[in-house]
């Protein structure tokens, strides 16, 4: 198993207190980093998230706040700075879905999708950049869909699809611009995850992807000798090539 070594890095995963998010961050505190515990709404989960952090080894704040918010975003970041030190390593994880046809989904709810996935991770990496480039180091990970760099299109959860696909374009747009400033920006884009809402009928290997599958994928983008890829994509999806969705 991959164990890049984050010592004396701070990492921040946006909606960390529980599921995926949860997960890495965990994962990141195992690998050394100080890590920050993002919620919005989840107070005492994120507090149950730094304390198992802090057992392992790894100094631990939590910060609260919404991350579609430029105004929040920067609290956000100010807060780490404030009990830890600036963002080293980012993680967006956030985004919302909405698993019904297109013409059922309200304005609203398209905004809530588009936001939390697209919009957060523009802010998120818009607000880490300037001490990322100061030190001459940073690592930012997205987290996209399976398959949607190829095209993938449905009536069904379409505001998700549209969003991740343009965080892949964001991915790689900000890892050119990026490319001599020693940050590296990627995606891992899971299909299924353990801990989804519903599960096909049939999935890949016969089995959603672990958060360890994805925490591997994102490891992998955070090793020193990985430092060379930047504008990458990694699927997690057990090899899922829809044909529709």
């Amino acid at each position: 198993m991959l164990t890049p070594d984050l010592s004396g890095r701070t990492a921040l995963v946006t909606g960390s207190a529980k599921g995926l998010g949860e997960g890495l961050t965990l994962e990141l505190a195992r690998c050394g980093a100080d890590v920050a515990v993002h919620y919005n709404t989840s107070a005492d989960a994120a507090e149950t998230v730094a304390a198992t952090a802090r057992d392992a080894g790894a100094e631990a704040t939590t910060v609260q706040g919404d991350v579609t918010d430029p105004a929040a975003v920067d609290d956000i970041f100010d807060a780490v700075e404030t009990d830890l030190a600036p963002v080293d390593v980012l993680v967006n994880n956030v985004g919302a879905f909405a698993p019904r046809h297109w013409s059922d989904i309200d304005y609203d709810t398209w905004r809530t999708v588009m936001e939390t996935n697209l919009d957060a991770t523009y802010l998120c990496a818009r607000r880490a950049l300037p001490a990322m480039r100061e030190a001459d180091y940073g690592r930012i990970v997205n987290v996209g869909y399976a398959s949607s760099e190829k095209g993938l299109v449905s009536p069904k959860n379409f505001p998700y699809f549209a969003a991740k696909a343009g965080v892949l374009m964001f991915t790689r747009m900000l890892a050119a611009d990026t490319q001599g400033d020693g940050i590296t920006v990627n995606a891992v884009s899971p299909y299924v995850v353990e801990n989804s809402d519903e599960f096909p009928a049939e999935l890949p290997r016969d089995r959603p992807a672990s958060f360890d599958d994805i925490a591997q994928a994102v490891r992998f983008f955070l090793e020193a000798d990985s430092d060379y890829l930047s504008g990458q994509n990694v699927e997690v999806s057990g090899g899922w090539l829809p044909e529709r969705v």
